[in-house]
């Protein structure tokens, strides 16, 4: 049933000391945020101008001029200003918050009396507010900054933005609806509803729950509001002529979205969409929606997601293609897509804890996330291949969307302060207490320590993680008082090798005291300070092949290590990367290797280089003579995927043809 009244979730005060995360959190924190906020202001020589901040300074009546930059430029600034909030809940930082303090004044002199902010319609097109939904990105942009609101009251607690936000989100409860008089619609890229879930979570204002609800209730139904709405503005589009006519399934309005099972239509609007239907399924107690979310997660994971844990594999639409259809050279795999794929794992686990949540929020993170970003934490990837052919992504129209080096910023740059907002709310990943079963939850084995009140005490568990490099962790007990009687219940990752091994104080822990419950081990005592519980999981490289019908990797095989996902590169090899194979027997021989700073554990093994010998003559094909076949033996060198192209442009591979 429905909550009546609000209940907001116990609270878990979480600080990461990773050896690893913590590094990429002082990354964002020192470089990412700063160079970001100086991109936003156009102040960085050879980047694309943004153009973010002078459209709010414009609308605020500061300055004069046009609009610059996409119709959804707001929302690079809601994003930086999100991840700032994040780091400032970290460690407080006056310079940053400064920063902060006065976008957040110039986006609330932008505000409009009526509690209306869009710099592209206040600007622009001011007569045609809420008038193009299905291209517009109004909502989208309103949802973002209503985020970043959310972040920066729980940080700071400053109301300056999270006042305006209420009065946007009122005038937006009042204008969209099923009452008469009322919009009887939504937005074309969904993004309000999860934000408004975050805005409900904080002022327990009803409405806005309700609001997200309604968002999701009223997509998909007929008559059809996309239609409608095209319908009354002369049948045009705003992105004319890329988008002629509406798409339904692009925007994943094509059925109600309790009717949906297979993923379709634009990635991230899909993956923002998922989650907000959890959201929503937890806090209204909707089981059809949950069931819904079930059996989307199961098509996204089982039939559409790509190793590296990303999802979308075509650029056309940037979007979801049909079951098993992951091709490598041309994927698109949207760094967006892939953090829309941990917001909808996360909303999963708050369901329901089961390990395949987790894991698969593990493997996006490992890979596709920090891959997407290189080491000095200016430059990035929007699409994040599979394969890297330079010549081919520059020269081939059907794979230059592909680009054989991250870039330092994007003309539509959603992907880059996306990044900085997941990293620095990373401790938000790591744990969930459920108070019902008395038990904390570790979803994500990263160094960090969390806090909570139980039974009128302050309870402290410190994890300590040796992942990605080593299978092993601890957790450690502090609290004030006498002993408390509660569960920890840890994930047993799918990479584990073998069977994991718990100890307690150092000794084997009793079986009695050791249960499996959804691919978590649930150790439940009366804990008392002090207490420590070691953890081992077997790590061992492995060979990995596909599905049957993932016709992309038909005969090859890639390699992963624990939560990483390993590929090749013309650094270590030449190029001509698909000259390479791979016997599935050969021994994956682990070594230590430094790679833009970072002391990775590498992958070596035997392998074999086709001769070329038989095509000297320049032919370009031949009989299959053994000569033609011939090959010669070479020693193969996998690094981990989310260090690809810090050594220079070049060749790069993560499956491999096996003999």
């Amino acid at each position: 049933m429905p909550p009546e009244t609000w209940n907001p979730r116990p609270h878990l005060s979480v600080q990461l000391h990773d050896p690893f995360w913590s590094r990429y959190q002082q990354l964002v924190r020192e470089t990412v945020l700063p160079y970001q906020y100086e991109i936003l202001n156009d102040r960085v020589p050879g980047v694309e101008p943004s153009g973010a901040i002078r459209n709010f300074r414009i609308a605020a009546g500061l300055e004069t001029g046009e609009f610059t930059g996409m119709v959804f430029q707001d929302s690079d600034v809601a994003k930086w200003l999100e991840a700032v909030g994040y780091a400032l809940k970290t460690k407080r930082d006056p310079e940053l918050e400064r920063m902060a303090d006065d976008v957040i004044d110039l986006v609330v002199a932008a505000q409009q009396p009526d509690g209306y902010l869009n710099t592209y319609f206040t600007i622009k097109e001011p007569d045609k507010r809420f008038t193009n939904l299905m291209d517009c990105h109004e909502l989208y942009c309103a949802g973002h900054m209503m985020e970043a609101a959310v972040s920066y009251y729980e940080a700071t607690g400053k109301r300056k933005l999270l006042d305006a936000m209420c009065r946007f989100a009122d005038l937006i409860a009042d204008t969209f609806g099923p009452g008469e008089g009322q919009i009887h619609g939504y937005d074309g890229h969904q993004e309000i509803e999860l934000a408004l879930v975050k805005l409900y979570g904080v002022t327990g204002e009803r409405r806005y729950l309700d609001l997200a609800r309604y968002f999701l209730d009223a997509r998909g139904t007929e008559p059809n509001f996309f239609l409608e709405e095209w319908e009354r503005r002369g049948r045009k589009s705003f992105w004319w002529p890329w988008m002629k006519e509406p798409d339904l399934a692009y925007h994943q309005a094509h059925k109600p979205v309790r009717e949906q099972d297979v993923a379709v239509g634009h990635a991230v609007r899909a993956m923002y969409m998922y989650t907000a239907m959890a959201d929503v399924a937890r806090l209204t107690g909707d089981e059809t929606l949950a069931k819904a979310c079930e059996r989307l997660w199961e098509d996204v994971t089982r039939r559409q997601m790509y190793i590296i844990g990303a999802v979308g594999s075509t650029h056309q639409g940037e979007a979801f293609t049909f079951d098993y259809d992951l091709p490598n050279e041309t994927a698109y795999a949207e760094t967006c897509a892939s953090v829309g794929l941990i917001f909808f794992a996360k909303r999963m686990l708050e369901l329901a804890a089961r390990s395949e949540y987790a894991d698969v929020m593990e493997r996006a993170l490992y890979n596709t996330v920090i891959g997407s970003m290189a080491q000095d934490g200016k430059h990035y990837c929007y699409v994040n291949p599979l394969e890297v052919w330079p010549r081919a992504n520059e020269e081939n129209p059907d794979r230059r969307h592909v680009r054989p080096t991250r870039q330092a910023w994007f003309g539509c740059a959603c992907c880059p302060p996306n990044v900085a907002r997941l990293l620095m709310s990373l401790g938000d990943y790591v744990y969930s207490w459920h108070e019902a079963d008395r038990t904390l939850y570790v979803h994500l084995h990263i160094g960090s320590s969390v806090e909570w009140d139980l039974d009128g005490s302050r309870v402290q568990v410190a994890l300590v993680s040796g992942l990605p490099w080593r299978g092993e962790a601890s957790l450690r007990v502090s609290m004030s008082d006498g002993p408390r009687r509660f569960a920890v219940a840890v994930r047993i990752p799918g990479w584990c090798a073998g069977e994991p091994n718990f100890r307690v104080n150092g000794q084997p822990i009793a079986e009695s005291e050791v249960c499996l419950k959804n691919g978590y081990a649930v150790i439940e005592r009366a804990f008392t300070d002090g207490d420590e519980v070691a953890l081992e999981f077997p790590m061992e490289a492995r060979w990995v092949v596909g599905h049957p019908e993932l016709h992309a990797v038909s005969g090859m095989a890639a390699i992963e290590r624990g939560p990483l996902v390993y590929c090749v590169e013309e650094a270590d090899h030449g190029p001509n990367l698909a000259a390479l194979s791979v016997d599935l027997g050969a021994r994956l021989v682990e070594a230590p290797y430094q790679i833009a700073g970072v002391e990775a554990v590498v992958l070596e093994c035997d392998g074999y280089r086709l001769d070329g010998a038989a095509f000297r003559d320049g032919a370009l094909y031949r009989p299959a003579t053994e000569e033609a076949r011939r090959e010669h033996r070479v020693k193969l060198r996998a690094i981990p995927y989310f260090l690809w192209g810090n050594r220079g442009r070049g060749e790069m591979r993560v499956w491999l043809r096996w003999r």
